[in-house]
């Protein structure tokens, strides 16, 4: 079974690599996580196909090639410090930690249940470094900004304004932007302290809690 679903990663990175993404580094970590262990035990046969699979709580694990493109947009390197709004099950904190390092991955959960499953998921895999905090992902993680990048797994009718201040000059956030019909949106912060928004086509996220 874990070498037919290694062969199912395999496949499902190759389609990426022949029709969306040109980042290796990206590429080779979405090969590195068995996504598989992420999703409930009775979805796992279609733990590698290319769409979002619901997870519990009214709350999915989002499409391999939703979260390979959020990572190559960001540009993610060893050492950036990196926010995620939205844990979920732990898989995109998960690809984000194979670019990073588990230790420069921390990511705000609005759901007590599913930041401890994700904390045990991403304990079995190795990544025991990323660190997981229950609260409001509006306001962020003040206590360990400024961040390299920030990224949100669900939708907001705004980009909240703590998370912009938790930027570092130079870096980048993206969120999925709009009530009812969601654009991808991409801020940077130049070194000045302006910022450059820029548009990243449709996409469809579950709505921001809290």
């Amino acid at each position: 079974m874990t070498t037919e679903r290694q062969h199912d990663r395999e496949r499902m990175v190759d389609r990426l690599a022949s029709t969306r993404i040109d980042d290796d580094r990206v590429l080779e970590a979405l090969d590195s996580v068995p996504r598989h262990a992420f999703v409930p035990p009775g979805r796992r046969d279609s733990a590698y196909e290319d769409r979002p699979l619901p997870i519990g709580d009214d709350q999915t694990i989002s499409a391999p090639h939703m979260v390979a493109i959020m990572a190559e947009l960001l540009a993610l390197r060893p050492g950036d410090d990196v926010l995620e709004i939205g844990t979920g099950c732990g898989y995109h904190a998960a690809v984000t930690a194979e670019l990073v390092g588990p230790s420069n991955c921390f990511s705000v959960e609005y759901s007590d249940d599913l930041a401890a499953r994700a904390r045990e998921r991403l304990d079995d895999i190795g990544f025991e470094d990323v660190r997981i905090r229950v609260g409001d992902g509006r306001r962020g993680w003040p206590e360990h900004a400024p961040f390299d990048a920030i990224y949100l797994t669900c939708g907001a009718a705004e980009v909240p304004d703590p998370l912009v201040d938790q930027l570092r000059p130079g870096g980048s956030l993206l969120a999925p932007v709009g009530t009812g019909r969601q654009t991808l949106v991409r801020v940077h912060k130049r070194e000045d302290g302006t910022l450059e928004r820029s548009e990243h086509g449709a996409v469809r996220f579950v709505e921001m809690r809290g």
